[in-house]
């Protein structure tokens, strides 16, 4: 059983460096202001983690964690339709990324925390492979298992980058666009 004050201190550090990294790169974040903020000692902080980079990946991994889980449980009760579920999933996904859209378009704009990204990019990899290994194709390897799984999630990761960037694109639209371009064995 892990101890309540570790979990408490986790979720401070972690809550604090979502705070910060929202209204400043976290690559300009000292580890002092982000301990003030959390109210932890750098002693504490260094226990746990080696940056504040390193305390926001493990914030936005364990929030994008939660969505898959949620993706996986309803897809396990299979009371709904593929096409909904995949559109159900991309909600989870974008709400995520709205969630976080400052801490994203910082790590879009400083190429200190351009690895921010990569958390989404990494995240959609794992995603498709799972993905594509249950709807594999029977022409596929193992080989072309990783290269679908890549090609799907660096283009479901680049849309939302797109989106990001450019303010013109609605979130609508990010949805539509997503849904038409998802292969069809997808759902």
């Amino acid at each position: 059983m892990v101890d309540a004050r570790i979990v408490r201190t986790t979720q401070a550090v972690e809550h604090a460096v979502v705070e910060l990294a929202a209204e400043t790169p976290v690559s300009q974040l000292t580890v002092s202001e982000l301990c003030t903020r959390a109210g932890v000692t750098r002693r504490t902080f260094y226990n746990r983690f080696d940056s504040p980079q390193e305390a926001l990946i493990q914030a936005l991994r364990r929030d994008l964690a939660e969505l898959a889980e949620t993706d996986t449980q309803r897809r396990a009760r299979a009371g709904q339709p593929p096409t909904v579920l995949l559109r159900m999933a991309n909600a989870d996904i974008f709400d995520h990324v709205s969630r976080y859209q400052n801490i994203y378009r910082q790590a879009l704009a400083t190429s200190a925390d351009a690895g921010l990204f990569d958390v989404l990019v990494d995240h959609f990899v794992s995603y498709s492979l799972a993905f594509v290994r249950r709807a594999r194709s029977p022409n596929l390897t193992e080989e072309g298992i990783e290269l679908v799984a890549q090609f799907v999630a660096h283009g479901f990761a680049g849309a939302i980058r797109t989106w990001l960037q450019n303010p013109a694109i609605t979130r609508e639209v990010l949805e539509e666009a997503v849904a038409e371009a998802a292969p069809a064995w997808w759902t």
